[in-house]
């Protein structure tokens, strides 16, 4: 285990495997009941602030996203007091206003996906946490501020499809979640968030679109020369957003985010075998001392 902590976790997206600036670093390795996360952890500071970093398809990309070791991801980040997460993902656009290199922090989310488990508690102890507000809104608040006066064109809120991949949409899909209203598309923001929530992890994301999907018709189909063109661009700028928003992060927390197991634990607490409340005390452990 590692010997430092961190309050604030960044979870690195396509491109996004290293960050640069970071000072006293440290690699931190962490065992979890559900696994290894997708990589060694990086603690160091960030503009002055203690943070950890984890590259979300492990370094050199080898974890497809539905294969990502999210629940271990979370429940690492937790050991280490991350109590605040930054989400950086590359999204397709589904909306004409949202043009490739444009950033938009959601604040909703559609599942459309379906091998994936997306729960610490599919066994041993039943929580049903409120998702209502899938992203924390202060955290999220903070970072399309923090975006405001860098060249950046940043959008505040909008609705994430989390599909399953790792192919892209069909063009019948892509323009049914066009119908439903949704404004952009991905593959990693769940489960995470709602692993976030339930360790009571406050999580909020920076979307950046690489392309239009396939529904644009004088556009050409999405391809992987196509993102990878615009994902370089977006990591440079994801990266000094990373070191404006940082320091504003810090500080108590004031949101729902903070108790969000409080009321979702149905299990009564003589019912949960000690073993299991053992290795979920990074997260349960608060309401069963």
């Amino acid at each position: 285990m590692a010997k430092n902590k961190a309050t604030i976790g960044i979870v690195g997206g396509s491109g996004l495997y290293e960050i640069e600036g970071l000072s006293c670093v440290e690699s931190a390795t962490v065992d979890t009941p559900f696994g290894p996360p997708s990589d060694a952890i990086t603690l160091g500071e960030l503009s002055g602030v203690p943070v950890a970093f984890l590259p979300r398809h492990g370094k050199g990309h080898r974890l497809n996203p539905t294969n990502i070791p999210a629940r271990a991801n979370i429940f690492a980040l937790k050991s280490l007091g991350v109590e605040k997460i930054i989400s950086v993902s590359a999204v397709g656009s589904l909306k004409q206003e949202l043009a490739p290199l444009d950033m938009v922090v959601p604040d909703q989310l559609i599942d459309r996906t379906s091998q994936r488990v997306n729960t610490f508690f599919d066994e041993g102890l039943v929580a049903h946490i409120s998702l209502a507000e899938p992203f924390c809104p202060v955290s999220s608040q903070v970072l399309y501020e923090s975006s405001q006066g860098l060249d950046i064109n940043a959008h505040s809120g909008g609705t994430m499809v989390v599909m399953e991949g790792p192919a892209f949409s069909t063009r019948a899909e892509s323009l049914m979640y066009r119908s439903w209203g949704a404004d952009i598309i991905g593959m990693t923001a769940l489960p995470e968030a709602k692993l976030a929530r339930e360790a009571e992890i406050c999580y909020a994301t920076m979307a950046w679109v690489t392309d239009y999907d396939c529904w644009h018709e004088e556009e050409e189909p999405v391809t992987v020369e196509m993102i990878i063109g615009n994902l370089m661009k977006n990591v440079a700028a994801s990266k000094e957003l990373l070191r404006k928003v940082i320091p504003l992060l810090e500080g108590e927390r004031a949101c729902a985010c903070v108790t969000g197991l409080k009321d979702a634990i149905i299990t009564p607490s003589d019912r949960i075998d000690g073993d299991f409340k053992k290795k979920m005390a990074p997260i349960i452990g608060k309401y069963f001392n």
